[in-house]
C-alpha cells in the first residue's frame, strides 16, 4: 500500500470525479487541488475527467436534476489534469 501511495502523490488517475457517489471519486488525490486544462484553457468546474477517453463533465450553470446534484454536460478533448501545489501536504 505505502508504495502505491508515494506513486500516487505525484502521478493523477486516468480518471477522477468530485462525486463521493461515485467508483472513480478519489479523496486523498483531491485534497492535493487538482487543476484541469481542457483544450488549453484552466476549467474550474469539472466535475469528472478521462483522460484516456478524452472528456470532461462540467457543470451546466445552476441547473439542477429533480434530486438537487447539478447537472453536467460531457465534452470531448484534450485533457491535462495537473496538481496546483507542487508540495506534499
Amino acid at each position: 500500500m505505502n508504495e502505491k501511495n508515494e506513486s500516487m502523490s505525484d502521478q493523477l488517475p486516468d480518471r477522477l470525479s468530485t462525486d463521493p457517489k461515485s467508483p472513480y471519486y478519489n479523496a486523498d488525490v483531491l485534497a492535493r487541488d487538482v487543476g484541469i486544462r481542457f483544450k488549453g484553457v484552466e476549467k474550474t468546474n469539472v466535475e469528472e475527467y478521462c483522460v484516456s477517453e478524452g472528456w470532461v463533465r462540467v457543470t451546466a450553470g445552476n441547473a439542477r436534476d429533480r434530486y438537487g446534484n447539478p447537472l453536467t454536460l460531457k465534452v470531448h478533448g484534450p485533457v491535462e489534469p495537473y496538481f496546483r501545489d507542487k508540495t506534499e501536504p
